[in-house]
């Protein structure tokens, strides 16, 4: 993984060292990464355009949930915490660390929170449960103990990590531009659009996106995802406009298969709202008390494991993608990166947006030449802008957005060239981690298949010196997570 996609920068070496740089050029090392001001804002913003879906996503996900005490909450509340706690972290990361790795709510947490968590608490302790989650990540960042684990990982596996994002990636995009849908059998779980066909324009428009990106891409046109994301974006308004088709789910319940997945891209009626700030502060650390204090922990570790090495796996993918990091998998203020993206969870717990974290669809802004943090200020500026303008980032569909996500899975799978799997002790768990993660839609899953698999198979194999302690006690703390059923039912009885 030392080398990069065809479609990156030749090089993030010094183009020049005797040319004068400003001062924002030193900081951001912008002429040292091999980049310009133009690419860092076009990154930006492509990093926005694919993440842009998260305003209206997250509040979908969180307003559903209602919690014990018959609470729900407001999904216009949630939007305009989400563009801003994703804004001041994304803007926060780019300045300490020049990284160009945005933030936003991260999925799966989410989706823990609404499903699980809230079913035992009121959402303020739930909030106050994702601070504490926060908290802890802080601790064992700023203690030294992250970089620790993160070090201890080995290279194969970090690169195994990058493969298994990109088909994540890669398979977000096909569900989301509904190129792979569930069938609803036991078998095969998932199929080709609509009972095998991918006749749907939605479904269409996205097919046409991906290629226009694609051939744009191979032919190394500067700006060649965001010209596919804006076309593709201007053909879905048009084809809106003529025939109609609506959403895929309307709000009577009724499915429209051929309608438009999570926003229809048709210009609001509105361009403009003043956002409500009201859920800000509302955290409460009661649920200590209300469901016992071994309870609470289980949900806490939980979101440990899951913020902690999906965040680690995500920033090794996109160190690597960016060429940023060196032989061992390590990137320029890896430290810094590790502590503020704790931080990020904090302040999701405290804006009532679920805990902020690296966000893989970075990987797009990535692709399209962002190499500084200066793509993180642009893409941050946006996020905030975002909460005025909330109804504008409903224009672009996630078909669209989909096509570029799809294109960095594939940046990302080159990667996998790196890897010797002439030792079948390495191959099987890189195999697992790959597979894992799109098959289980988690990230976190995926590591820790290939953690276990690693220190099992190659320790039975005659190679148990070469593995660090410190990765048998991941690995066994990732058994943990996996059985946590298990023990939730043995600590509840």
């Amino acid at each position: 993984m030392s080398t990069a996609p065809t479609s990156a920068p030749e090089s993030t070496e010094v183009v020049d060292t005797d040319a004068p740089r400003s001062a924002f050029d030193r900081f951001f090392e912008i002429s040292k990464r091999g980049s310009t001001i133009g690419a860092e804002i076009r990154g930006g913003l492509v990093t926005f355009v694919t993440m842009a879906y998260i305003v209206i996503l997250n509040p979908i996900i969180l307003s559903s949930g209602t919690d014990v005490a018959g609470d729900t909450l407001g999904f216009t509340q949630v939007a305009a915490a989400t563009a801003l706690t994703a804004g001041l972290m994304t803007v926060l990361f780019g300045l300490v660390t020049r990284l160009p790795f945005a933030f936003a709510a991260g999925l799966g947490i989410n989706s823990f929170l609404a499903v699980s968590v809230v079913g035992q608490v009121t959402w303020a302790e739930a909030m106050g449960l994702v601070v504490i989650n926060g908290l802890i990540i802080v601790l064992l960042a700023a203690t030294g103990l992250r970089r620790m684990i993160f070090n201890a990982v080995p290279m194969q596996l970090k690169i195994a990590i990058t493969v298994g994002i990109g088909l994540f990636i890669a398979f977000i995009g096909f569900v989301d531009a509904g190129f792979v849908t569930a069938t609803g059998a036991s078998s095969p779980p998932v199929g080709l659009g609509v009972e095998g066909s991918i006749g749907t324009v939605p479904t269409l428009i996205f097919v046409f996106t991906l290629l226009l990106t694609g051939i744009l891409v191979a032919r190394k046109v500067k700006g060649g995802i965001l010209i596919g994301l804006v076309s593709g974006s201007i053909v879905a308004v048009v084809v809106e406009a003529i025939w109609n088709l609506g959403p895929r789910f309307a709000d009577d319940g009724t499915v429209n298969p051929g309608g438009w997945g999570l926003s229809v891209p048709e210009l609001p009626a509105s361009l403009v709202s003043l956002p409500d700030l009201s859920l800000l502060g509302q955290v409460s650390f009661g649920s200590f008390e209300r469901i016992g204090v071994l309870a609470a922990m289980m949900l806490v570790f939980t979101l440990v494991f899951t913020n902690f090495f999906d965040a680690m796996g995500t920033m090794t993918g996109l160190s690597k993608e960016a060429r940023l990091a060196d032989a061992r998998g390590d990137f320029p203020r890896i430290k810094s990166a590790l502590i503020v993206e704790g931080i990020g969870a904090v302040a999701g717990g405290l804006t009532s947006s679920s805990s902020n974290t690296v966000f893989i669809e970075s990987g797009a802004g990535i692709g399209e030449g962002a190499r500084t943090g200066f793509a993180n200020v642009i893409t941050g500026i946006l996020f905030l802008v975002a909460m005025f303008f909330t109804p504008l980032a409903s224009i672009v569909p996630t078909e669209v957005a989909a096509a570029a996500l799809v294109i960095v899975g594939a940046m990302m799978m080159a990667q996998i060239r790196d890897i010797d799997f002439s030792d079948f002790s390495v191959l099987l768990p890189v195999f697992l981690s790959v597979t894992v993660m799109p098959l289980t839609y988690s990230i976190a899953n995926g590591i820790g298949a290939g953690f276990i698999s690693w220190v099992l198979v190659r320790s039975l194999a005659g190679k148990a010196r070469e593995i660090s302690p410190l990765l048998w006690i991941v690995a066994a703390g990732f058994a943990l997570y996996f059985a946590r059923g298990p023990v939730e039912m043995l600590l509840g009885g």
